[in-house]
């Protein structure tokens, strides 16, 4: 029988640390403040802006919304990141995307200052937190390895099979899994089936993170792992489903989707913003 690694446990963990921390800010008129930058209507973006300006009320973080028309010019846009990056009283950036087709998103991506970038999605903040991990860790990546830890998952000496090699997920992931001193192998599409299947029967822990429904499936475990499941995929039906497609006959440990590590982001978010702040009184 699979058993769950369920995400709110473990946002209510670093929820209660955050809040207990808000006390010593205000009394040095400190306020931790994020900015959430959204570009046009998209429903998604604004689902995920409701979520995170929700969990920033429950903490005690202030939110800055700047919505930008969906037409808006891409200087006037990188006008509005810059403007945040100058205001001392904004500890934090979170720039929704994707972006309109006719903004360049790696341009305006990377000129977030590093110190601001809440979800490491610039340039600067990526190259800090894979040469000096001084960074903030990309929120998704981080929600993997802080499951893991809340559940007392064993990740020193474990052999760990990644599957997928994105710059979101799986590239930061993996460094963040071999700085815990797991052994980590990492495949994507042109890993061969047979590699795929051998590599993951063998794992003690599976990182699905490739999209793909059915990326990991029943012939490719084996009893007492760990399947932290990082996709989002929708069925005919329109329910959401992970990259994982496992019988519930599997004695085996894993994150649900959803309630799994995507319930867990938004936590990890205001954590970065409230260490931003901190490292902004130093």
């Amino acid at each position: 029988m699979e058993k769950l690694l369920k995400g709110k446990p473990v946002a209510d963990a670093i929820d209660e640390g955050l809040i207990a921390k808000m006390a010593g800010f205000y009394e040095k008129g400190v306020v931790p403040t994020l900015a959430i930058v959204r570009v046009g209507e998209n429903g998604s973006d604004i689902a995920y802006e409701n979520g995170a300006v929700k969990k920033a009320k429950k903490i005690g973080v202030q939110t800055e919304k700047f919505i930008c028309d969906g037409k808006i010019e891409e200087a006037d846009l990188i006008a509005v990141i810059e403007s945040i990056n100058q205001n001392p009283e904004i500890h934090g950036v979170l720039l929704l995307q994707p972006l309109p087709r006719h903004i360049d998103s790696e341009k305006v991506r990377n000129a977030i200052a590093s110190e601001k970038d809440m979800d490491c999605v610039s340039d600067g903040a990526l190259g800090r937190f894979f040469t000096r991990e001084s960074a903030f860790a990309p929120c998704t990546a981080e929600s993997c390895i802080e499951i893991l830890k809340h559940y007392d998952v064993e990740l020193c000496g474990k052999r760990a099979v990644v599957i997928g090699r994105s710059m979101v997920i799986g590239k930061p992931v993996s460094l963040m899994l071999m700085k815990e001193n797991a052994t980590v192998t990492v495949c994507h599409t042109k890993t061969r089936k047979e590699d795929l299947l051998y590599l993951c029967k063998d794992a003690d822990i599976i990182v699905a993170a490739a999209g793909t429904k059915g990326t990991v499936t029943d012939e490719m475990v084996s009893p007492g792992q760990v399947i932290v499941d990082v996709g989002i995929n929708f069925d005919e039906d329109g329910k959401m489903t992970g990259d994982a497609a496992i019988s519930e006959e599997q004695n085996l440990w894993l994150t649900p989707v959803p309630g799994g590590v995507g319930s867990v982001t938004t936590s990890l978010l205001m954590k970065h913003v409230v260490e931003a702040a901190e490292q902004s009184m130093l």
